[in-house]
């Protein structure tokens, strides 16, 4: 891991902290040799495909959308031109299988904002 996404993780209260390294570990597993760095001020893999920030009483996990046709867009939250995100509250929001989709997804078809 690295070690500003390490700290950036461990100073988060809870439920925030485990919900990162949850959405951490799943990003981790579904695409191999990711890259992760903190960028923009938040954890950010893929070049910036993806990205995970601790706000207050929730986390987002960003997706880059550059490339996604109007349906795939609709599946996230948010009204970014370059990337939207979905929003977790707790562990128990986490559904693997539908986040795994979506990383995939990303990764095939769309490009990191610059």
């Amino acid at each position: 891991m690295n070690i500003s996404v390490k700290q950036y993780i461990a100073k988060q209260k809870s439920p925030q902290k485990e919900i990162l390294g949850k959405l951490r570990e799943i990003i981790l597993k579904t695409i191999e040799n990711q890259e992760e760095k903190m960028e923009w001020g938040v954890a950010s893999y893929g070049g910036g495909k993806f990205y995970l920030v601790a706000l207050k009483g929730r986390v987002h996990m960003g997706f880059a959308i550059t490339g996604l046709n109007k349906e795939e867009v609709r599946l996230f939250e948010g009204s970014g031109t370059t990337a939207r995100h979905i929003k977790v509250y707790s562990l128990s929001d986490i559904d693997p299988r539908k986040i795994v989709n979506l990383i995939k997804m990303v990764d095939e078809k769309a490009v990191a904002p610059q």
